[in-house]
């Protein structure tokens, strides 16, 4: 994994390597999409799980509300900087203008600021309980245990759909540690409710993902679900995906319920994948090119705000 340094670490001030950290934050974790994103994402979920365990009369952030927060976001700043030294080798066919080609940032410090990011996240933790720093190393830890193997077999490295059931378990991790670290914190009680609330937000996750790697012609060489499966098909599953989503949210949530003003936050989840539907009919109606990314992306973010919005109106 070891990226051409044109620069050497060791000729480097603290202050050079912090701005080089800084460049690549800003161009290879876009705070304003990678954040908000992993901010969203912790929030709806433990506001959810809140929700529906009934434990406590309301949801409200708290001190563990931050550290999850915070931990999470951390954590995919952490996978970023793995993935950037992990597709070093294909980077340099595809994409010859990312950071570590070109030596704007070097694989050492890149790996420094992980240990760092780790050590952070640990300490946050603590300040929780033991179990939430448990649950936060191993997901950092699944994503180092994907180096290895993705070198060792070849199927998880080259084929799209073995390298995404590999892959995608981090974002399960991830959520298991903010739903485990309620639970050690006696927020919430382990309730079966969980592992259909894990599943919304792995098919929120998921549309994404096949969304944004759905075209009708790709580039020569580029991974993109559509290649596989056909775009006909990969779209089949993109829209499937939005609309499990949507049903894992009726069957949770039982809108019609609710009363009052709290109702139209109760609906509003199971609705977003009409956002999801306006993508698929762009696609395969109107025949876009590629699948539209702003219709993905607002589903994810409104589905993301329809579930805080409705944790903190009930």
């Amino acid at each position: 994994m070891a990226g051409g340094d044109h620069v050497s670490t060791a000729q480097l001030g603290a202050g050079q390597v912090l701005a080089r950290l800084g460049r690549f934050v800003l161009t290879m974790f876009r705070p304003h999409i990678y954040a908000t994103y992993g901010v969203l994402w912790t929030l709806a979920l433990e506001g959810s799980a809140v929700l529906l365990s009934g434990t406590a009369p309301a949801w409200a952030p708290s001190w563990g509300t931050a550290v999850r927060v915070t931990s999470v976001v951390l954590a995919l700043l952490f996978m970023r900087m793995l993935d950037e030294q992990k597709d070093l080798d294909y980077d340099r066919v595809y994409n010859p203008d990312r950071p570590l080609v070109t030596g704007a940032i070097s694989a050492t410090e890149l790996r420094g600021a992980m240990l760092f990011i780790a050590i952070l996240v640990a300490g946050l933790n603590a300040t929780v309980s033991v179990e939430s720093v448990l649950l936060v190393l191993a997901g950092l830890g699944y994503g180092l245990l994907l180096v290895v193997l993705e070198r060792w077999s070849a199927r998880i490295r080259d084929s799209l759909i073995w390298n995404l059931l590999v892959t995608y378990p981090v974002q399960l991790v991830l959520s298991g540690y903010v739903y485990g670290s309620l639970v050690s914190t006696g927020v919430v009680t382990a309730d079966w409710p969980v592992l259909p609330l894990l599943m919304l937000f792995a098919c929120v996750f998921l549309h994404f993902e096949f969304a944004r790697k759905t075209m009708w012609r790709g580039e020569p060489g580029a991974r993109l679900y559509s290649s596989v499966l056909g775009p006909v098909r990969s779209a089949g599953v993109a829209i499937a995906l939005a609309a499990a989503a949507g049903v894992l949210a009726l069957m949770l949530f039982r809108p019609w319920h609710v009363a009052g003003g709290a109702a139209i936050a109760a609906w509003a989840p199971c609705l977003m994948p009409a956002l999801a539907a306006l993508g698929g009919w762009s696609f395969l109606v109107r025949r876009r090119p590629s699948w539209p990314l702003a219709p993905a992306m607002c589903f994810v973010l409104g589905m993301f705000v329809s579930l805080v919005a409705q944790a903190a109106a009930r």
